[in-house]
């Protein structure tokens, strides 16, 4: 986990190794333990790394790392199958210097070029610079769990693990109104339909599972997707023992391959099922890594805290347990940090609560962290995942025999199921073109947004549906479309802010890749959501966390935040920036501002709190 940067230019440029610097001096939150710079012959290629140094901590480690005489790469984020890829390459005449999965990339990538993408089991973003070929080989993760900014022009292309860094380098700060457009009306963080879009004109970010070839001779480059999740597999044939136990042994492997680290693995430990259910499985393996350190975030008083199911997982499991407490005040006077780390906007104080755990676990001296991220997306945790399953189920004529609607009831679940829902089973064309309309029409008709703002944006208004109107079309859609890349996100940054590294055991490709060839009701079944893990913790976790009904996510008392004086003040301020920027209407300086929880619907005066950093 660490910080790359870096230019490719003409010699009319004129950027300088102090330019990198000034890059790489704006990730060093990223990689504490060190920093590197690599320049070619003619300084047409800049390169450089900040350090956080988790695997193979001593010199041979450092990056820029040259290899062969003819690459140079710099890598953020880690590749847990290398020692098995290492051996291999060693087995083809490969020799190896160090003891780092880095190196492991750039032999892998001379053997087999892209194809060596395929091989990896990762989290990364790398740029690797072929002075041969005169060419950059950068690539992402499938999740896109690193990041990869960009900027390019006619005679510059530079790239960073946070825009800050390209800020730095003297890239124009020029917020992107059609997202914010999008943001504000509906919540959106990003583009669906096109992910290389960011917050900001100019800058792009390289889509997940894609790589790019920057080729300085022409000047130019392309981009490629190298991996895709099928969301219409569901071809596997398997009893419920199999499936169960073959689900068993690939979390467990992504556990094992997790843990693999110079330093001590700690654990994020919220109190559900995700972060419960690594504990557990860390426990199983006795791996020698394992801190039996976890770290809580707790809400005293409000109804939603979740902390007491941690501390009986925490108990069972004999762990040091850090529980962290905050408050509204503690987020006003670590927001603007919060927001130059995050650097677009969020839809949430939730991703406060994440920040301040991983600042926790800093100050304990804990680096490498597991947590349960993406669970809810793969094995449809979320309540509004019903609906999907049912419409499924009511087009193949399975429903009400299924008993699903009734199960769901007993449950605790009380998602909507209506001729809406039936209409939609049987013409998703049509329910698409409906709901695109009705968010359309939401958003055009804002009442809070000024008229020049919504004309000029509102033709780059969008709403993208699932293609697939089945659960697994929309744990797809929310896995690889829209959805998990923003947590991935937050993620990213609150852990790097404070130089931690966060590992995602249940975004294994393997086992994602088993889960999504599964069919619907291995994921709901009998009003349990997430079915085939909670049948494969049975017995490891206590029954009051793994059988517990009624989720709850991670969720501060942002409603209570937002009624006390400081916040209400905050809120107004923002908005005044955006009144000012000719985004909402100066009448809305008369409204009274309107507290609500952190996931409800139409939270529109947090959007604006957050939306207003866009300027500052």
């Amino acid at each position: 986990m660490c910080g790359i940067a870096g230019i490719i230019q003409l010699p009319s440029a004129g950027y300088t190794k102090e330019s990198l610097e000034k890059m790489t001096h704006a990730l060093a939150h990223r990689g504490p333990d060190g920093e590197g710079y690599f320049q070619n012959h003619d300084s047409t290629v800049l390169l450089g790394h900040r350090r956080l140094a988790i695997i193979d901590r001593s010199d041979t480690g450092r990056q820029p790392m040259d290899y062969l005489g003819r690459y140079t790469i710099i890598h953020n984020g880690e590749i847990y199958n290398y020692k098995e890829l290492k051996t291999e390459l060693q087995q083809q005449g490969y020799s190896f210097h160090s003891q780092t999965d880095t190196e492991v990339i750039v032999a892998a990538y001379d053997c087999w070029k892209e194809e060596c993408l395929t091989r990896f089991d990762g989290m990364f973003a790398f740029a690797i610079w072929d002075e041969q070929k005169r060419e950059l080989f950068a690539a992402r993760d499938r999740f896109g769990e690193k990041p990869f900014f960009y900027y390019y022009d006619q005679q510059r292309f530079l790239f960073a693990s946070e825009m800050k860094a390209l800020w730095a380098a003297g890239i124009h700060k020029t917020p992107n109104q059609k997202m914010l457009f999008n943001f504000i009306t509906i919540g959106y963080t990003d583009n669906p339909a096109r992910p290389e879009e960011t917050f900001y004109e100019g800058i792009q970010q390289l889509p997940p599972a894609s790589y790019m070839k920057f080729s300085l001779v022409y000047f130019q480059y392309s981009i490629k997707n190298w991996w895709e999740l099928d969301p219409e597999i569901q071809d596997k044939e398997i009893t419920e023992e199999e499936a169960i136990e073959e689900f068993s042994e690939l979390f467990s492997a992504s556990v094992r391959r997790r843990m693999r680290s110079d330093l001590p693995v700690g654990t994020s430990l919220s109190g559900g099922l995700d972060s419960s259910s690594i504990v557990a499985a860390i426990h199983a393996l006795h791996h020698t890594n394992n801190s039996q350190q976890c770290f809580t975030a707790v809400f005293d008083g409000f109804e939603k805290d979740e902390s007491v199911f941690a501390n009986t997982v925490a108990r069972q499991y004999d762990l040091k347990q850090h529980l962290v407490r905050f408050t509204a005040n503690d987020l006003l006077n670590d927001w603007d940090k919060l927001c130059a780390h995050q650097e677009e906007p969020f839809g949430s104080s939730s991703i406060y609560a994440q920040y301040k755990v991983y600042e926790k676990a800093r100050e304990e001296g804990v680096t490498v962290l597991l947590d349960g991220q993406g669970a809810d997306e793969i094995l449809a945790g979320y309540q509004s995942y019903y609906k999907w399953y049912w419409q499924e189920l009511f087009r193949k004529r399975k429903l009400y025999r299924s008993n699903e609607l009734r199960y769901a009831r007993e449950r605790g679940i009380h998602e909507n199921f209506d001729y809406r829902n039936m209409i939609a089973a049987y013409f998703p064309a049509y329910a698409t073109v409906v709901l695109e309309r009705h968010y359309l029409i939401k958003a055009i008709g804002h009442k809070d947004l000024s008229p020049e703002f919504v004309q000029l944006q509102s033709k780059e208004a969008y709403y993208t549906p699932p293609e697939y109107f089945d659960l697994n079309g929309v744990l797809h859609f929310n896995t690889c479309i829209h959805g998990l890349s923003e947590l991935l996100r937050f993620a990213d940054r609150n852990a790097m802010a404070h130089g931690r590294e966060v590992r995602l055991p249940f975004l294994d490709h393997e086992l994602v890749e088993f889960v999504f060839s599964l069919p619907s009701h291995f994921k709901i079944r009998q009003g349990w959501s997430k079915w085939l893990l909670r049948k494969s913790m049975d017995k490891k976790l206590p029954d009051s966390v793994n059988w517990r009904t009624g989720k709850v996510g991670f969720e501060p008392p942002q409603q209570q935040w937002m009624e006390t004086k400081a916040m209400q003040e905050g809120i107004r301020e923002a908005k005044k920036i955006l009144v000012e920027e000719k985004i909402l209407q100066p009448g809305v300086l008369d409204k009274p501002n309107t507290p609500h929880s952190a996931h409800a619907a139409d939270h529109y005066d947090w959007r604006y709190f957050s939306a207003a950093s866009l300027f500052k």
